[in-house]
This record gives C-alpha cells, structure tokens and sequence, in this order.
C-alpha cells in the first residue's frame, strides 16, 4: 500500500530539484550524445528494430519514462497523465517532441503487449513503447539517470520520473510523471523554446494544498487523470453518485486497495477492470484519512449535480 507513496515521495524530491543537467559534465570535453548514449537496438509496440541513440535521440526534443504493462502502482497513473500531456500539446507531439515508454519487463511486455496497453490509454501518434532485452533496457535507464536502487527490490518501486531533453543541445531535466499534467505541458514548452514571456511554476518553495478543499485536491492531482464526476467515463468510470450505488465499506477499500481486491477475485472489481479495457486502477498510498476526503468530495459534487438537475 505504501509503494506508489514512497515512489510519489521520491519524485517530489526530484521534482524539487528540476534543474538542468549540466551535460558537458557527462562527457568529457562535449555535450551527452553518441559517445555517452548507448544506441542498443529496442523494439516498437509495432514490431519495429529501432536504435536508441540513432532513431530515437539523435538530434531530437524528448519525454522518456519507464514502465511496464502488469504495474500496479504508479505505471497507470503515469501513463493517464502522460497521455493528458499529449492531448494538451496536440500535433507538436511526433513533429517537435517525441514520447518514449520503455518497459522494465521487457521478458512479458512484447511489442503485443505494449501495443494493447497503448491503446488502453488511447496514445495518439507520436509516443512509442518500447521493448528490448534486459541488459540493454538496463543499460539505456541507468544512462538516462531513471534508474534507482529500489529496481532491484521490486519493480513497482521504480521511480514514476520523467526525463524531458533536448539532444541537439545537450539540456535535460528531470520531472515528476505524475506532476499534473498542464503544469508538464507548460514546462515543456518553456523548456523547449516553444513560447515565451511566461515563467513556469518553479519548485523552489513548497507546493501548498490550494484551498479548495483536502477531497477536491486528492482528486484533481491522483485520479482526475481517469474519472470525472459527471462529466462521463474516461479510461475509468464517471464517479458521479459512486457513494451512492456502491457499498461505502467496498468502496472505501476498493479506493484504498483497488489491486488487492482484483488480485483477490473481487466480483465487482474484476467487472470494472474487464469493462474499462484492463486499465488497472493504481494503488496511490492513500491513507484513511486521505480515502475518506475523496468521498466526501465525490458526495458533495453528486449532490451539487443532483440539485443541478432538480432546478432544471
């Protein structure tokens, strides 16, 4: 339970830094490039032989991160905001800036298995997943500094951090996956040139909880990614009237344990993963209190929806 908080806690911490590497200290006397970048051959979701450094780097603006397909922790949650960053930033994406997902289970994530996980997220043009063996996968994450000593414990311990670079002039900065995603589609476009005359929110200070509410902050950071509440079903169920319908006891910890329940052959659970395309629900490390706010949050906006319809 405490996994994707751990992991959040360590991206905070790297997102609190968010500063540019200096790339002439990676190679001597250059900037990182085909010396320092290892092009060790990956695979497509589409089948597709490509070299890291030469197809996919070289000469490139890109967003990297890794994950794997059977994640139950923070993958899924990284891949909805990823993919909310690729609808903010529309046709720049495969023409300015390229997204790579690189599996670190490369032994069950097949280009197959990437390819359906893909269009789970529905991943536009522009971003691929991909695949290799797992020495070079190894070799390819320890080089872009997204490794961590946790990789070896579990894999769900893996750190949910974004490298965003620029090959051609050797800047990179490292970024929180699960930071939301207008604030990553901002910083990519300052860090990329893209506009100019606004500052991106810098992580100098401590970021506070704005005062809408504790339930309505949960929400909009961890799980506005793949519900709404009244808006209609995303990658996940429309949550308007969810306190209602759903037994509070079962929804209390399906909310709290969502892959402890499916691992346990919950009816209910297993119904919802099959009919939202097997979009596993991640295990955010919520605690007691933290569940109970996104509740009453989701009770509040029902009724105000409720009320809505009744002036009507």
């Amino acid at each position: 339970m405490d996994r994707l908080r751990a992991s959040l806690g360590i991206a905070a911490l790297l997102a609190a830094a968010a500063v540019l590497l200096d790339a002439s200290g990676a190679v001597a006397g250059g900037r990182w490039g085909a010396e320092y970048f290892p092009n060790v051959p990956l695979t497509t979701q589409d089948g597709t032989v490509v070299r890291f450094y030469d197809d996919l780097l070289k000469g490139k603006a890109v967003v990297i991160n890794l994950i794997y397909t059977r994640c139950t922790a923070s993958c899924p949650l990284e891949t909805a905001k990823l993919a909310q960053v690729q609808r903010l930033l529309g046709d720049r994406v495969g023409k300015d800036v390229f997204f790579y997902s690189i599996s670190i289970d490369p032994t069950h994530d097949t280009p197959e298995a990437l390819k359906a996980y893909a269009e789970r997220f529905h991943v536009g043009p522009g971003w691929l997943f991909l695949t290799g063996k797992d020495e070079d996968v190894r070799l390819v994450s320890k080089k872009l500094g997204l490794s961590s000593p946790t990789d070896a414990v579990t894999r769900d311990g893996h750190q949910p951090a974004l490298m965003v670079g620029n090959e051609a002039t050797g800047e990179w900065m490292r970024n929180s996956a699960v930071e939301n995603p207008k604030f990553l589609a901002a910083m990519m476009s300052d860090f990329f040139g893209w506009r100019t005359g606004k500052s991106v929110r810098t992580y100098a200070k401590p970021v506070a909880v704005p005062p809408t509410g504790k339930g309505e902050y949960l929400f909009n950071t961890r799980c506005a990614s793949c519900h709404t509440i009244g808006k209609g079903d995303g990658l996940g169920p429309d949550l308007v009237h969810a306190t209602a319908v759903r037994e509070r006891a079962w929804l209390t910890r399906y909310v709290a344990e969502p892959d402890q329940m499916l691992a346990e052959g919950d009816p209910l659970a297993l119904a919802l993963f099959a009919k939202y395309k097997s979009v596993r629900m991640p295990n955010l490390g919520l605690n007691s209190e933290e569940v109970d706010a996104i509740l009453a949050h989701l009770e509040q906006r029902s009724r105000a929806a409720l009320e809505q319809v009744h002036k009507r």
